[in-house]
């Protein structure tokens, strides 16, 4: 699709990788990028128009839609993630957990898409860009609720994508393992730059792409999926068991 002059949305585009999008978009050359955030006045770069939206919210989901009736682009990127198991010592910890993650991640990239996809179709069908995770695709166990949420995400992807192409818009999965975010500080291991992300998803949507598979990681987890018992999960299991043994220990 055309990025130049074009109009883009950007979810929990207040730092990371949201505020990476919002740079990269206006970068290409949208003439417009609207900012969204829970609190506006975390929106501070030049040139990018703050908007509320907590998008678990469905009336400042519908304002947002109102308000940005000229997108063409809407990414969504707002998520949250903790670490936090399915057999959590708090049973009552780890339902919230898991409650508030398919409320943003899931839930709120369903309303979202929910709200701007007729104003997409009135502005020519455009694209919709959902940042999901590698962890859609393999689930490790003290990120349960997190992978069921992106999992789920990941599902909701492909449906919106069978059911807006007839209205023109571009549906497009963005795939990766830890970046250098404040989500995955603790994390151990590479991690890549959300400006790279935002660099690859640029791309794609020029070039009608509708995956992104945005490092080595889920590049390697994809190819496996198809064999994910035998070559993905005894490395988690090994992994954990020694992870759950140096606790005992």
């Amino acid at each position: 699709m055309q990025i130049e002059g074009s109009v883009a949305l950007v979810t929990g585009a207040n730092r990371g990788l949201g505020r990476a999008y919002a740079r990269a978009l206006a970068d290409a050359g949208a003439r417009k990028v609207y900012g969204a955030a829970r609190d506006p006045r975390t929106i501070t770069d030049p040139g990018v128009i703050p908007v509320r939206l907590d998008v678990t919210d469905p009336a400042q989901v519908a304002a947002a839609a109102e308000l940005a009736g000229d997108v063409s682009i809407v990414v969504n990127n707002a998520g949250v993630g903790t670490v936090t198991s399915f057999l959590d010592e708090d049973p009552d910890a780890a339902l919230a957990a898991a409650r508030e993650m398919l409320e943003v991640n899931y839930l709120g990239t369903l309303s979202v898409s929910h709200a701007f996809a007729p104003v997409l179709a009135a502005n020519g069908g455009g694209a919709l860009v959902n940042m999901l995770s590698v962890l859609s695709w393999v689930s490790l166990p003290l990120h349960g609720p997190y992978n069921a949420s992106k999992a789920a995400a990941w599902s909701l992807t492909n449906a919106l994508r069978v059911q807006l192409r007839g209205q023109g818009t571009l549906v497009v999965g963005v795939h990766a393992g830890y970046l250098e975010t404040d989500m995955a500080a603790g994390a151990p291991g590479p991690k890549t730059a959300p400006e790279a992300i935002a660099a690859q998803v640029v791309a794609a949507l020029a070039a009608g792409e509708e995956e992104v598979l945005g490092d080595q990681l889920s590049r390697d987890v994809k190819s496996g999926l198809s064999r994910d018992l035998e070559l993905l999960y005894p490395g988690i299991q090994e992994q954990f068991d020694a992870a759950a043994a140096a606790a005992a220990a």
